[in-house]
This record gives structure tokens, C-alpha cells and sequence, in this order.
């Protein structure tokens, strides 16, 4: 187990494109961390000069202290488990989880100690004599897993490992790699464009958006604190609203102009931090959890206006409704007891301690 340090790592292609443009990263022995975002924002290529399957442009990569810029990957002590799960399908689940260690010349008392070892942390036991064809999904990629932890290496790499299982199995496999990691407890980098795994699974999360780290954290800090639009908007599901707005002076307080002559308070503690932007025309960004119908809670800061929604979806645990404001989409959660009907105004309340203001330049968060 190890820490992984990039220093300023750089990836660019022919032609001058960059995938990856002076990431700084550090990863604690022990974290589990989970680099999310978008197809091409740059994590998988990451990975992937971690695990030293693309050379590295500029900077600098450690494992354990060690730099291994220029060190094979047999040689790193690092295991990857890939998208697809790479089986041989004439080999048994013992075999393929043991033959990354036969091409070592372990002793097969070794071996079998470990493949067995490992079977029991991932509950396929009784697995171990059948061939890949005779698994499902999920079983195989759990025997993906189990051969990278029979190398016992410094570092795991997962690379988008769910990406072909279904909704359901998803889910279950979360939980499985989640309760590994707290069994072997092995340095992880994780790689997925599922801001929903980044959240359940990761110790920190790394935000990248077009080859740099927009913001890391814990997930509670990325959901609560988000320091970009781009954050706001990518953690989060549904995903946060954005609704243009004037800051504006009134008697003696602040309040926010919306469109459709909706005016909203802003909360008397936020005052001293948003008073240099008085006059200006911001970003309210408020999530679809903190506009809800109005509930007799006592609650500080709480504002109320008219909305008539344009769609509805019940969810059963919740219904989701769907309105417009001067073209923003806005998207509010509701108790599925509370009655909504597409056209039919009703009154909705947003939770202004929620609230998040956004530099429409910038994107900042103010």
C-alpha cells in the first residue's frame, strides 16, 4: 500500500491537443479516491498514466515515494481492473485469478491461499471451478476483482468497472467494492463518469472538467460547498437549478430579482458576503431537494412563490415537476402525497439557507 503523488502531469497528443493540463494530485495510503466527470475531461487518461499505458508528457508520477515516470507497468505493483473484464474463457475462476501469479512463479500453496483468500472476501467460493461463460456479469467482474487482489499490489486502479452491468447490479456492486476497500484497505484510484458512484464510494472525490481538477473533497463538502457552476451542476441528482437573478438594495436588506417579478430574500447572515456584488446580474443556483412545496417546519429563511408546472413524474418516493423561468428549466421535488397536475399553479418554497451565487463570468461561487 502507498501513496500516489502527481505533480503537474500533462498529457498531449498530435497536434497539440492536451487531455490533461498540469494535474496536481495527492492520494493518501489507504484513500479511496474517485476521479469523475464527463467523456473527455481527462481522468481516464489519468488512470492510465498512473498505471503506465500512456506516457506521461510532462511531470511527474510516485508511487510509494518512488517516481515511475519511466518503470513498466509489470513493475509499478499496481492492479487494474478494466471496463470489460478481460477473462480467459478457457480457464477456470481459479485459474484466471491465479494466473497473474503462476507467470510469477509463486508456489501454488501461495497461490491457492490467496485465490481462496480472496474468493471468500468477494463470496465466490463456490465459483472457483467454473468457466467465465457460466458467470453472469456481476460474477465476473467480481473474478476481474479477485485477480487483482491476489496481487496484493500498492495501488488498485479501477477503471469505469460497472459501465456494462445493469441498473440493479450496479448497485450491488457498489456496495461490494466499497465493503472490499474496508477489508484490504489498499490505496484506490477509481475512474467514472457516475457522479452517483463518486459520491457512495469515494473517501474524496476529483472533480475534472477539460484536463484540470475543478475541486476535491469529501462528497458532502463537493454537495454543499461547490466552488464552481460546474460542480454545482455535475454533483447532484437531479442536478442543481440555475436561475438567472439581479442582487439588488432594498429597505435595509438584500433580495434577489428574478424573472416573472419573483423576489427573494437574501438570508441576513449572507448579507456582508454579497454586498459587493449589489447591481449585478448573477446565477441563483438553488438544488431541486431545496425547492419543495411549503411545509409548516418554522424553518429560517424559507421564501415562497408560484410556479405552474409544465411536467410532472411521479417517482414514488418522490414526484419531480418541471416549470420554466425566462427559458431556465427548473426542476422542483415534492412528496409524492402532494397533489400536481401539469398548468395548475401551485405555491412552491426554496430553502434560501440553500442557496449558492454564481459568477455567470467566472463561474465561480461567490
Amino acid at each position: 500500500m502507498a501513496q500516489v503523488s502527481l505533480r503537474k502531469i500533462v498529457k498531449e497528443y498530435e497536434g497539440g491537443v492536451q487531455a490533461v493540463k498540469g494535474v496536481d494530485l495527492e492520494i493518501e495510503d489507504h484513500e479511496f479516491v474517485v476521479l469523475v466527470g464527463p467523456s473527455g475531461c481527462g481522468k481516464s487518461t489519468t488512470l492510465r498514466m498512473i498505471a503506465g499505458l500512456e506516457e506521461i508528457t510532462a511531470g511527474d508520477i510516485a508511487i510509494g515515494g518512488r517516481v515511475v515516470n519511466d518503470i513498466p507497468p509489470r513493475d509499478r505493483d499496481i492492479a487494474m481492473v478494466f471496463q470489460n473484464y478481460a477473462l480467459y474463457p478457457h480457464m477456470s475462476v481459479y485459474e484466471n485469478m491465479g494466473f497473474g501469479l503462476t507467470l510469477r512463479k509463486f508456489p501454488k500453496d501461495e497461490i491457492r491461499r490467496r485465490v481462496e483468500n480472496a474468493a471468500r472476501i468477494l463470496d465466490i467460493g463456490n465459483l472457483l471451478d467454473r468457466k467465465p461463460k457460466a458467470l453472469s456479469g456481476g460474477q465476473r467482474q467480481r473474478v476481474a476483482m479477485g485477480r487483482a487482489i491476489v496481487r496484493d499490489p500498492k495501488v488498485f486502479l479501477f477503471d469505469e468497472p460497472l459501465s456494462n452491468l445493469d441498473a440493479k447490479l450496479r448497485v450491488q456492486m457498489r456496495t461490494e467494492i466499497k465493503k472490499v476497500h474496508q477489508t484490504v484497505r489498499t490505496t484506490t484510484v477509481y475512474v467514472t463518469h457516475d457522479q452517483v458512484e463518486a459520491m457512495t464510494l469515494a473517501d474524496r472525490v476529483v472533480v475534472m472538467n477539460h484536463g484540470v481538477i475543478e475541486q476535491v473533497g469529501p462528497p458532502q463538502d463537493l454537495y454543499h460547498h461547490p466552488t464552481t457552476r460546474f460542480v454545482a451542476g455535475f454533483i447532484g441528482s437531479p442536478a442543481m437549478n440555475f436561475i438567472p437573478a439581479r442582487l439588488e438594495q432594498g429597505s435595509g436588506a438584500l433580495r434577489l430579482a428574478l424573472p416573472d417579478n419573483i423576489a427573494l430574500p437574501v438570508p441576513p447572515e449572507r448579507t456582508q458576503r454579497y454586498t459587493p456584488y449589489v447591481g449585478r446580474d448573477l446565477l441563483l443556483g438553488i438544488r431541486p431537494e431545496h425547492l419543495t412545496e411549503v411545509k409548516a417546519t418554522g424553518k429560517q429563511n424559507i421564501a415562497t412563490f408560484e410556479a405552474a408546472p409544465e411536467v410532472v413524474e411521479p417517482m414514488g418516493m418522490e414526484t419531480l415537476i418541471h416549470f420554466w423561468i425566462q427559458g431556465a428549466e427548473i426542476c422542483a421535488k415534492l412528496d409524492p402525497a402532494v397533489p400536481a397536475e401539469p398548468g395548475r399553479k401551485m405555491t412552491l418554497a426554496v430553502d434560501l439557507n440553500q442557496m449558492h451565487l454564481i459568477d455567470p463570468d467566472s463561474g465561480r461561487v461567490l
